[in-house]
């Protein structure tokens, strides 16, 4: 059992929404002297500093404005529920991140892409993008598509499928980030194909499968990888959940080590640093209440032996 020291709950010093803090956090990306954070009940990006407890501020992704009332809300939010950095390029100089909609239905198909600066601070404003092409080559692969993470590996981005008591299918879709980007930046015109799937079985806690929430590249190729076991028979309705763990996969998809983490969160967005012979992990929580703010936690896993 892994054990997770808090750092501090997500507070806004000013917000567009009723409340000022970020209650749905599902994935976490760290640059520099950043943690950007994407909700998947939100149509803004968290910006919070990564040293001190100053409040974050929400940057605009998505136009419009979402109902208070939570079933109302589920039914129109864009569900974002992967945020990862790009790296830089002819395009992006400085790298970008790119936020991913979980593909579940189709008005959660879209996407957001920011640009970084040279600091690590996001640099102009948003620019939503179409994801449909992504999420067309994903028709009739799993039972119902739900994307909760993403990484850079090389010269692929792989995207996490998150599986449910039902169809307890967990994958890591391969595709080539050039090919990818292309699609992206086609707004919904251009086709692609992936290079492969990874299925990967994280085994269960209690008969509830344990199932991918989001992931993040290390040097080298490994990945690691949030899962929660969630007592849900689908990947739109919310259920107890009854564990979370932290693992390591080598970038064929090989389980290398699963921990369970202790003190009951639901854990959706990671970000993992190496440190030697140990990966340091920030995670952010999602409580599936929107009166809860999510909160930062900090912990330290073993790196697996070679």
């Amino acid at each position: 059992m892994i054990t997770l020291t808090k750092i501090r709950d997500l507070h806004l010093a000013v917000s567009e929404t009723a409340q000022l803090h970020l209650s749905a956090a599902s994935g976490l990306v760290c640059v520099r002297s950043f943690l950007y954070v994407v909700a998947d009940d939100e149509l803004h990006l968290g910006v919070f500093r990564k040293s001190g407890d100053r409040p974050g501020h929400l940057v605009r992704l998505f136009d419009g404005e979402l109902p208070a009332l939570k079933p109302d809300r589920k039914k129109l939010k864009p569900d974002l529920e992967a945020l990862v950095r790009l790296p830089a390029s002819a395009d992006f100089p400085d790298g970008a991140l790119l936020a991913l909609g979980s593909g579940s239905k189709k008005n959660r198909r879209m996407g957001a892409l920011l640009r970084l600066d040279a600091e690590g601070a996001l640099l102009g404003v948003s620019e939503a993008v179409d994801l449909s092409p992504v999420f067309t080559a994903l028709e009739g692969v799993f039972h119902a598509t739900n994307i909760e993470g993403a990484v850079v590996v090389g010269n692929e981005i792989r995207l996490f499928q998150r599986g449910n008591k039902k169809h307890a299918q967990n994958a890591i879709v391969r595709f080539s980030l050039p090919a990818f980007l292309t699609a992206v930046a086609s707004m919904g015109r251009a086709t692609i194909e992936p290079l492969g799937t990874l299925a990967v079985d994280l085994g269960e806690v209690d008969g509830v499968p344990l199932c991918f929430t989001d992931a993040a590249a290390l040097p080298g190729g490994d990945i690691v990888f949030t899962a929660v076991a969630e007592d849900t028979d689908d990947a739109y309705d919310d259920g107890p959940c009854e564990a979370s763990a932290v693992g390591v996969l080598d970038r064929n998809g090989h389980l290398r080590g699963l921990h369970r983490l202790d003190g009951g969160h639901k854990v959706e967005g990671v970000d993992a640093r190496l440190d030697g012979d140990l990966i340091n992990l920030l995670l952010v929580t999602d409580a599936d209440d929107p009166e809860i703010p999510a909160s930062l936690f900090l912990a330290t896993i073993a790196r697996p032996p070679v």
